[in-house]
């Protein structure tokens, strides 16, 4: 057992794609193919199965491939504890962020950041929770920005901030003169919704339950944006979290109001897999977060980074 036929087993299993997997490890299908059954047959058990279409992995196998991603972590630690020199601070984060997070808070962290840690870049992933802790869980990024609730076995989680929510109207619209709104008060609106799958779809329900209960009214939406836009044209209300309601994107077609006391909200952390080896680079994030010039309220504030 090798740690490269290690690599090539997770490699598979994000894609479940032997050609792809092959791909992303830079080697022949026929040579990526041959090692996993090498294993196969040292281990005695069958880690995939092999059909038609996609590659899937087998019970014992989904076993393994935790195991392999755990051993291939500990190997980089080792990597990192031999090179005792040098700084966790130097070189890329490959940073997973949520859809309703990342156009918000990106600009302002990427700008912190430069000056907390000027040598390390951060190599983006914007997706759904799911398909993050898929990836966090993989190898495929290094940590991952995301809405509570979020966890698990070999995950650590931080705190970063909490942030608000506050109702959008049409400018036209009876409520554009309020200056707060009851959550329950939106049952009887047309509530403009993002698809299923997004977080922040599910926050927003269970900040007004009336709407939640069924019949659901309402059209959906990919992005806040989009959102934003059916509500600016007047084809309903909606909910968006405070960063998306800054100056830059005040529109004379909208209207942002608060919720009545106590106001809905969400809390964003950043989570790593547990043991991985570049903590000053998270605790860098955090400070830089805390940096940022948002209406958020922060987690307690860092110390000087250190790597």
């Amino acid at each position: 057992m090798t740690l490269t036929e290690l690599r090539y087993v997770v490699a598979v299993a994000a894609e479940r794609h032997f050609g792809r997997a092959a791909e992303r490890c830079f080697v022949s299908q026929p040579s990526l193919s041959a090692s996993i059954r090498n294993l196969e047959d040292e281990l005695d058990v069958r880690i995939f199965e092999r059909g038609k279409g996609d590659v899937l992995v087998t019970p014992i196998g989904e076993e393994i491939v935790a195991q392999a991603q755990r051993t291939l972590d500990e190997a980089e630690r080792v990597k990192a504890v031999a090179k005792h020199g040098r700084n966790p601070l130097d070189g890329p984060l490959r940073l997973g962020v949520i859809h309703t997070v990342a156009p918000y808070l990106l600009p302002d962290l990427v700008a912190a950041l430069a000056r907390v840690a000027p040598q390390m870049p951060l190599d983006i992933e914007e997706n759904t929770t799911a398909n993050l802790d898929e990836m966090l869980k993989a190898g495929l990024i290094d940590a991952a920005i995301l809405a509570l609730p979020y966890g698990g076995p070999g995950l650590d989680v931080t705190p970063l901030y909490n942030e608000a929510f506050r109702v959008i109207v049409p400018a036209k619209h009876a409520w554009a003169r309020r200056k707060c709104i009851e959550a329950g008060e939106l049952a009887g609106e047309h509530l403009l919704l993002l698809n299923v799958g997004h977080c922040f779809r599910d926050q927003v329900l269970d900040a007004c339950r009336e709407f939640a209960r069924p019949p659901t009214q309402g059209k959906q939406g990919n992005s806040l944006e989009t959102i934003r836009n059916m509500v600016m044209s007047g084809m309903g209300v909606s909910v968006l979290p405070a960063s998306a309601l800054t100056p830059k994107y005040a529109n004379p077609l909208v209207r942002a109001i608060d919720f009545a006391p106590p106001a809905p909200s969400r809390r964003i952390v950043i989570a790593t897999r547990a043991g991985f080896p570049r903590a000053a680079a998270i605790r860098a994030v955090v400070e830089a977060v805390g940096k940022v010039d948002l209406p958020l309220e922060f987690a307690a504030k860092q110390g000087a980074v250190q790597p």
